[in-house]
């Protein structure tokens, strides 16, 4: 890339420095005469093979980054003897090259590996050589040393390669060599330049996800976090505490995920954690003090400072793009709610005019959703967007239809992205991107007040973090560098050679696109967005629902999800399962099979609802798969009923029936929204009919006369049965003689043995009443 071209402002040397490097001539000419003649190799002739047969020499620090004219230059780091056999008499020495041609010249340098001493440089030597003691096979030792800058020979401005080695006889050698050195970079502007570079650093505060689609049904809708994880995250020693702690003293702009803040918002208060047994247990939650410590922490931070909100939850723009079609409606809601979220819980406005593509690729199509919610700038990288020139451009540059590009710079974005747990590696990168910001600001070509972007990995570990700030604290004395914010960057004068041709789709990285939401993925989500605009409707207090939902949907598009395949997979689902749940809370009850007897009758259906709210707008619509058979509303094949239920209860609808022929009549109930879309599964259930028909009528009605008529013949029977067996008055009775009062004979024995009780009578069932008046209070049934 021509962005590293190798050019460089040429400052003049002081005059004493050149006099005293000739005296440094002149005194070891005579040593080097007698180094001609002689048979053994001079010291450092023979450089060390690089290899685990060599001596391996680390950085663990480099004090200061930017070295001062007055000031001393301390290095200190680890040596390991890596050899088969001793090493003996060994030494560390400082090694200060010429300068490096550039920002290619940087690149080049880096990847060196033994020892040259052309380019190496000398080694400083004399007082400042550290002797150590012997080193056996796999021993290690640290070392210190301190150098004032004087002594390090600078000349004109520019980047100098700094050398560390270690020299010493190994074994079956005869002579001193260097066994090992490590390299890395040293930034000289001892004098503040004219044309400084404007430098923007991003500081992403960004999480995963935390929160699951759950709320407890009480009053506060208690959320429901998947584990604890986050609050080790914001804990003072975790990562985003100590981005927080880190950025307040840094001059960087702040581009923060909305939903991480939201989620933390939500840890200050009551709040539940899945038990992690798998099943739907939580437990209280208990991390409210250390959420509210950070959120302070960070408006305290932020305050006077300009903060970038990305769009709710920082959705995966590439692959909104690429395979998101019919999803991008949420990208508008989700730029909306973030404006929101952050004023509400930071109090300060952000700018919500930014889109921040996965590692800053774009294209064409990228481009297009991104703005398509009202961003009018898009963060890329100069890897994406490429420019022809011999120098480093300036961030901005318009690509076309009002939107701005942009571009950060790549090598500077991606220095830290490497394992900065290692003193030594975390140590050459603050060098090595000090060093390259110098390279950008010598840059002969450049034109004057260049404004050049850097814009990280989105998670930085805590000790990348670190690394990050100490990169920037080597910046404070603005020698050559001069902050400012992401906005003052994008309005800054774009170059008139710079690229602002946008890639096309076909140039999108491979190995990105790898790594995207899959189709399945976005078919998920398009069916869940469409269950909720169903339920939602039903609710009388939707936004108790509709709330938790939508964010939920705008972390299933998260770009947090990238190479987390498994993860997505089971968040979506959970997300479907926990709405399911609740749209299966409004349902049918199921019915048996119904008898119906007669020719009109009322079929009830009953609507339940285990909500917490009421629900109207519902449509229950019950039909007949035979309509000639069974009939509602009058002869109809199909009745509706508008449904209106509390929270908690449930509604029994009554719809008409007419029964036109006998038999089996298969009956289907549906509820559907007011607009007409299907609201949960349908119930079926049978009528039986069973009609009175006129011939059954005439049936019955003969049956009855018959036994009318026999009932009148047994009493005629029985009468005159009577009258023949009643004997008449004979002349020897008396009135009031023996027989009864009335004149007749008692029942039972007449004289001839025979009884003269009708044996076809029944025997009373019931006792004679009682003559006695009713008690007082006592019910007397009548």
């Amino acid at each position: 890339m021509a962005e590293a071209a190798d050019f460089r402002r040429m400052t003049p040397a002081p005059a004493r420095r050149w006099l005293r490097r000739a005296v440094c001539v002149l005194a070891v000419a005579p040593m080097i005469v007698g180094l001609i003649g002689s048979s053994a190799p001079a010291a450092g002739a023979a450089p060390a093979a690089s290899g685990p047969s060599t001596v391996d020499v680390s950085l663990t620090t480099v004090t200061p980054s930017v070295p001062e004219e007055d000031g001393t230059l301390t290095v200190s780091g680890t040596v390991v003897n890596k050899t088969k056999g001793p090493v003996t008499s060994p030494e560390v020495d400082l090694h200060v090259g010429p300068p490096v041609n550039g920002r290619t010249g940087i690149d080049r340098a880096a990847k060196r590996t033994g020892y040259d001493r052309a380019a190496d440089g000398p080694a400083v030597g004399g007082k400042y050589t550290v002797k150590l003691p012997s080193l056996a096979p796999g021993i290690s030792r640290d070392f210190t040393v301190s150098v004032p800058v004087e002594e390090l020979g600078f000349g004109e401005a520019g980047v100098y390669q700094l050398g560390v080695s270690l020299s010493g006889r190994s074994r079956g050698s005869s002579y001193r060599q260097v066994l090992g050195i490590e390299r890395t970079f040293l930034p000289w502007q001892p004098d503040t330049l004219e044309k400084r570079t404007r430098l923007t650093y991003l500081w992403p505060l960004i999480s995963s996800t935390h929160l699951t689609s759950e709320v407890g049904s009480d009053e506060q809708r208690t959320p429901v976090f998947e584990d604890e994880s986050l609050a080790k995250e914001i804990a003072p020693e975790g990562r985003l505490g100590q981005m927080v702690a880190l950025g307040r003293g840094l001059p960087v702009t702040w581009v923060i995920d909305p939903d991480l803040l939201a989620t933390v918002d939500a840890m200050t208060r009551n709040y539940r954690v899945k038990d992690g047994k798998g099943g739907e247990e939580t437990v209280p939650g208990r991390n409210q003090a250390v959420a509210k410590q950070w959120l302070s922490s960070l408006e305290t931070a932020v305050q006077n400072r300009k903060v970038i909100a990305l769009p709710y939850a920082d959705p995966d723009l590439a692959s909104l793009a690429h395979r998101g079609t019919g999803t991008l409606g949420r990208l508008a809601d989700a730029t909306e709610v973030a404006s929101l979220t952050v004023e509400t819980i930071l109090h300060i406005k952000p700018s919500v005019d930014f889109a921040w593509p996965v590692d800053g690729a774009i294209d064409s199509s990228i481009v297009k959703v991104a703005t398509s919610a009202g961003a009018d700038h898009v963060i890329a990288r100069s890897d994406s967007l490429r420019d022809d020139l011999p120098y480093t451009a300036s961030a901005a540059r318009p690509i076309g239809g009002g939107t701005t590009a942009v571009v950060a710079d790549a090598r500077l974005s991606k220095a830290f992205e490497g394992n900065m747990l290692d003193s030594g590696e975390s140590t050459l990168a603050v060098q090595r991107f000090l060093a390259q910001t110098l390279a950008v600001a010598l840059q002969d070509e450049a034109p004057a007040g260049r404004s050049i972007v850097v814009a990280p990995q989105r998670m930085p570990t805590t000790s990348q973090a670190q690394s990050m700030a100490r990169a920037l604290q080597g910046l404070a004395g603005q020698r050559w560098t001069q902050q400012i914010d992401l906005l003052a960057a994008a309005d800054a004068r774009p170059d008139s050679g710079a690229n602002r041709r946008t890639p096309s789709v076909s140039q999108y990285p491979e190995k990105l696109r790898k790594r995207e939401l899959p189709d399945r993925a976005f078919e998920e989500i398009r069916d869940t967005q469409e269950t909720l605009d169903n339920f939602t409707l039903i609710l009388t207090a939707r936004d108790r629902v509709e709330t938790p939902f939508s964010r939920a949907i705008d972390r299933e598009m998260s770009t947090s999800w990238r190479g987390q395949q498994q993860a997505a997979e089971a968040y979506r689902a959970g997300v479907r399962t926990t709405l399911g749940r609740l749209v299966g809370e409004v349902q049918l009850i199921e019915k048996s099979q119904i008898t119906l007897s007669g020719r009109s009758a009322t079929i009830p259906v009953t609507v339940q609802n285990r909500l917490v709210q009421d629900v109207d707008r519902l449509v229950l619509r019950l039909s007949s798969d035979n309509g000639a058979r069974l009939s509602l509303d009058g002869g109809k094949g199909t009745a509706e009923r508008p449904i209106e239920i509390k929270g908690g209860h449930s509604q029994s609808v009554k719809f008409d029936a007419k029964a036109n022929a006998n038999g089996q009549v298969r009956m289907t109930a549906q509820l559907y929204t007011e607009d007409g879309k299907l609201y949960g599964p349908a119930m079926q259930f049978t009528v039986k009919v069973s009609e009175a028909t006129p011939t059954v009528l005439l049936v019955i009605a003969g049956g009855v006369l018959l036994l009318v008529l026999a009932g009148v013949r047994m009493y005629s029977q029985r009468k005159r049965a009577a009258a023949r067996n009643t004997p008449a008055d004979g002349p020897g009775t008396e009135p009031g003689g023996d027989g009864d009062p009335d004149g007749t004979e008692p029942p039972g024995d007449g004289g001839d043995g025979t009884d003269h009780g009708q044996p076809s009578d029944p025997t009373p069932d019931t006792r004679r009443e009682s003559g006695d008046g009713s008690r007082a209070g006592e019910k007397v049934d009548r």
